[in-house]
């Protein structure tokens, strides 16, 4: 069985539920035969290499909030992050292009080292004090990965590699439904929109290993498949912020009611 999962470097809750999918991955009777493919999703398509900015400065514009307001709403995210044993900081990262990253990672997919670099590029950008929008930094995270440095140099010198590969993604994403991440399909028979519970992703996996019947994947709103309901998970949306929800209500039931692609 195989598990795609879209994400963005710069989504904390891409951070919190892949460590999630994971504790949950690991509950599943059937693990060792589950493939994982991690697919790229820009959240911030339109920023230029080298445009970065502060992401609290970000996240004040795009929701018009205060400085108390937006350290607040970092410091929600890092509770959780905490939870789940993972390393955040609530200020002083960088909001910048993944196009690169995403890139990279295809590269890192073709050598068998995706999941290692994923996982150091998340550390970096969220629990180190290393930005992940410089070249150098992505340079030593993919090398720290298994990479070789001079295919690594290779892929960031020339634009145009796994730029396909990356623009594909996207494309499929868009049309499976999601309009935020992280965004899980279990054998493209169920869709899981957000960081769920652990417990979520352990019954999506038992629920797709036992069903041999294809569902669409819709969108949201869309009314026609067998994927729908609320989703209960907390997701990065394509304006390329992070929704806090002042209430958060509880997880789907039935791990099939989590919508694909519907943001929080």
């Amino acid at each position: 069985m195989r598990v795609e999962i879209w994400s963005d470097i710069a989504c904390p809750w891409c951070y919190i539920g892949k460590a999630r999918f994971e504790k949950g991955l690991a509950g599943f009777a059937h693990r060792d035969g589950v493939e994982v493919v991690h697919r790229s999703f820009e959240l911030d398509p339109g920023r230029a290499k080298g445009d970065t900015v502060q992401v609290t400065d970000m996240l004040a514009a795009k929701y018009g909030r205060g400085a108390d307001e937006v350290r607040a709403m970092e410091e929600h995210v890092a509770t959780q992050a905490r939870s789940e044993g993972l390393g955040y900081r609530s200020e002083g990262r960088d909001h910048g292009s993944t196009f690169d990253i995403h890139r990279l990672l295809h590269l890192a997919r073709a050598r068998g080292r995706q999941n290692e670099l994923l996982d150091l590029a998340y550390r970096a950008n969220f629990a180190e004090e290393r930005s992940v929008y410089d070249d150098g930094t992505l340079v030593r995270l993919a090398v720290e990965a298994g990479l070789a440095e001079t295919e690594v140099r290779e892929v960031l010198a020339d634009p145009d590699a796994y730029a396909d590969a990356v623009r594909d993604d996207e494309r499929e994403a868009a049309e499976l439904g999601a309009n935020g991440v992280p965004f899980f399909v279990f054998d493209r028979r169920i869709g899981v929109s957000g960081g769920q519970p652990a417990e979520v992703f352990t019954q999506a996996l038992e629920q797709a290993w036992g069903s041999r019947t294809t569902v669409t994947m819709v969108g949201a709103g869309a009314g026609s498949g067998e994927v729908s309901g609320e989703a209960g998970g907390e997701v990065c949306d394509t304006d390329g912020a992070c929704a806090v929800p002042a209430s958060k209500s509880g997880p789907a039931s039935d791990p099939a009611s989590a919508q694909a692609g519907a943001p929080s």
